[in-house]
């Protein structure tokens, strides 16, 4: 080490910056001849500062060791490394909407990047419970089977969980549509290792939708390093905080996906020799997330409400990962791959997701009367299917047939045709007022609607469709 020193060592003796002591794949050791720089200061290596590195710890006086943040080919022993002083920084300002970026700010939309931008760092403490709110109140999606069964908190964290192909992305895509349309807001789309195929996609359909002027999207793609796929959240977050405090507007923030968060920062502690815990998970996983999910609050200046879609490794609700994250919602939507499978969209399962907001102090004695009773119909549907699979319908109970004919029906009144599918179903999308959904349950629940076929309730949006629905379509047998 001592030649390598020498060989950067100016007249005086002094080396400016620090020098590449060892790389190993994305982690690379710095010699520092002076003081060392703290944790999480972004470091420029090699002979033209190309290679981005972030100090994750100091391992003695004169030694750092970092994560690549970008690819590290080319880099060698020796070469120069540039101490920038500071952590990782993201624009904010409103020139950021309708733009999309990397995770170190730079636009990637192909656009001119940015000029009335100010700097922020990615790292901010979460704010005090003295400036947080403590009235809970309900976010209006305009879609059915949310509203009633699953209402979400504004400022709050709700999880969207489910497998692979359930249709997470494209909830949040129609989430994003109803959100900016209809909210005085803005959204912000973080997605960490998201495909390049989904980012495009997106970009796409929230411009033609016209939504994107108060818009703003972060991508760290799949192929990226670990290091930057882990720092991406913080950095979409930093720009929520800013409109959140600054200009003191409500923010839509959709994670997509929370569980590839996870999976970084196992890669990354995995790089730095940390020794696993359960399934092979960091063993500072729960810090890491409630670091990042603590920041999401509803202030005295504005909210950030989340949406965070939840990958589920294998459907196992109890891995690590899915357990974790669960203890920071205040609402679960869990995705059925049986309910997608039999076309029911969206495919949320009415059993197993919850809210903690659907209490009859928050949402009201009405609303909380009629999501119970459709939880109960629905219930006792599930429970009679094996029998109706066995011995068949005729030989159920009277009131067991009205059961299963209520529930059916429930079933099908709460899909829903998407503006974001309307170019694959040539359906148009609907957005549906809370009172309307609820009028439409509490009417089928009286058995208003016992003379129309099933098939009139599917993929409406207000109950008032269905009777229009069975004229137009009569031969239509119902729906399997």
């Amino acid at each position: 080490m001592d030649v390598m020193a020498s060989s950067v060592a100016t007249e005086s003796g002094a080396i400016p910056g620090g020098v590449v002591a060892a790389v190993r794949g994305s982690v690379v050791d710095v010699f520092f001849a002076g003081a060392l720089p703290p944790i999480r200061t972004v470091l420029h290596a090699g002979d033209d500062g190309a290679v981005v590195l972030e100090v994750h710890a100091q391992l003695d006086a004169r030694h750092v060791r970092a994560i690549a943040l970008t690819p590290t080919q080319g880099l060698a022993r020796g070469m120069p490394v540039r101490d920038t002083g500071s952590p990782l920084m993201v624009p904010v300002g409103r020139a950021v909407l309708s733009r999309m970026f990397d995770v170190f700010g730079h636009v990637i939309d192909r656009g001119e990047p940015p000029t009335d931008v100010r700097w922020r760092s990615v790292h901010h403490a979460p704010p005090p419970l003295v400036r947080r709110s403590t009235t809970s109140e309900i976010f209006e999606t305009g879609i059915k089977a949310i509203d009633v069964l699953v209402p979400l908190e504004r400022g709050g964290k709700a999880g969207l969980f489910g497998g692979a192909g359930v249709g997470k992305t494209v909830l949040l895509s129609e989430l994003i549509h109803n959100m900016v349309g209809h909210h005085e807001g803005v959204s912000i789309f973080c997605g960490i290792g998201e495909r390049s195929r989904e980012g495009e996609e997106l970009y796409r359909e929230m411009r033609e939708a016209g939504v994107l002027p108060n818009m703003v999207m972060m991508f760290a793609q799949m192929n990226e390093l670990p290091g930057a796929r882990f720092r991406v959240g913080h950095a979409a977050l930093t720009m929520a905080e800013y409109f959140r405090d600054d200009e003191h507007r409500d923010v839509l923030l959709l994670v997509d996906n929370i569980f590839r968060f996870i999976q970084a920062g196992s890669e990354v502690s995995g790089l730095m020799g940390q020794m696993p815990s359960r399934l092979g998970y960091q063993p500072t996983m729960g810090t890491e997330l409630s670091g990042l999910q603590e920041r999401i609050a509803n202030t005295d200046n504005g909210a950030i409400t989340a949406i965070e879609a939840v990958y589920v490794p294998a459907d196992d609700f109890t891995d690590p990962a899915a357990v974790h994250t669960f203890s920071h919602l205040s609402a679960s939507l869990v995705l059925s791959r049986k309910r997608a499978s039999e076309g029911l969209y969206p495919a949320i399962d009415p059993l197993q997701s919850s809210s903690k907001m659907a209490t009859p102090g928050i949402v009201g004695e009405r609303h909380y009367a009629i999501a119970q009773e459709i939880r109960r119909t629905l219930a006792q549907y599930n429970e009679l299917k094996d029998i109706i699979a066995m011995l068949g319908l005729e030989q159920l109970s009277q009131q067991d047939r009205n059961t299963v004919a209520r529930a059916r029906r429930l079933e099908r009144f709460l899909t829903q045709p998407f503006f974001t599918t309307e170019q694959f179903t040539s359906q148009q999308g609907r957005l549906v007022p809370l009172r309307d959904a609820l009028d439409g349950c509490e009417r089928i629940l009286r058995d208003e609607f016992a003379d129309l076929p099933e098939s009139a309730l599917y993929m409406i949006g207000a109950i008032d469709e269905a009777r229009a629905k069975a004229a137009r379509e009569p031969a239509h047998a119902d729906a399997a």
